[in-house]
């Protein structure tokens, strides 16, 4: 079954920036018996107080899962855009390429490519290529599912500070926590957290946690609310360590 998104429509609070460690790839998966599932979505906004603020966004994401359950593709992708008085204030894309091997019904291994750019974090490139086990630790996919992943990654990151362009090349793990609860048919609440220190200097970490509610209005209409907080321990000089973003919208599925 392909399913075609559309958040017909949205309106966002941005409480102070875009999220700069990753994306949430838990909140994307989809569970089916279905080997095809495709989704498309378009976000815009428009704030006017003592500045004029525009901002658009979009996502595409295709899933193939074979007919033995056994390999599952996810790619993805992201672009995002903000203006402030007619000038260019964010602008920021993610490419990401997921392969899950299943080993036994609570354990897979898997592997994925990654492709990030954010202008306001200073990001000219951040590349990353890793692999690692995911668990399935315990499950009623009635009511909730809970998974663990622990991974390791390379980094290659090109960066803008005030004088030069700084290129890094270090080797992370990236282990994450994945909440997934239904408490009723129309409500799911999707919350996953990722630690990602450098391996030869632990203070040097990265954390992302996102929460992501959605309400069903209608059998195809839905409310979505979403929290992002990301830290970084050694972001680029002059960027805060923490950045966080709330949205809300509507999402139509057909």
């Amino acid at each position: 079954m392909k399913k075609f998104t559309l958040s017909i429509f949205t309106y966002f609070i941005i409480i102070y920036s875009y999220s700069q460690a990753g994306i949430n790839v838990e909140s994307l998966r989809e569970t089916t018996d279905r080997k095809w599932i495709g989704s498309i979505g378009l976000n815009m906004g428009l704030i006017k107080n003592t500045n004029n603020i525009f901002w658009v966004s979009n996502n595409a994401q295709i899933q193939y899962k074979d007919s033995t359950n056994t390999n599952y593709w996810l790619l993805y992708n992201n672009l995002s855009f903000q203006k402030l008085e007619g000038e260019s204030f964010v602008n920021k894309g993610t490419q990401h390429l997921r392969y899950n091997r299943k080993i036994t019904n609570k354990t897979k291994v898997e592997a994925f490519v990654q492709t990030q750019y954010d202008a306001i974090s200073k990001i000219n490139l951040r590349l990353l290529i890793g692999a690692g086990p995911r668990f399935k630790l315990s499950n009623n996919d009635n009511h909730y599912r809970i998974y663990l992943g622990t991974l390791v990654m390379y980094e290659h990151e090109k960066t803008t500070s005030v004088s030069e362009d700084i290129i890094e090349k270090d080797f992370r793990g990236s282990s994450y926590l994945s909440l997934n609860f239904y408490p009723t048919e129309t409500i799911s609440i999707v919350s996953t957290t990722y630690y990602q220190p450098k391996l030869d200097l632990l203070k040097d970490f990265r954390m992302l946690s996102n929460t992501t509610i959605e309400f069903k209005i209608i059998e195809k209409l839905s409310f979505t609310a979403n929290f992002d907080y990301s830290f970084d321990a050694f972001p680029v000089e002059g960027i805060p360590k923490a950045q966080y973003e709330l949205t809300n919208g509507l999402l139509y599925e057909f």
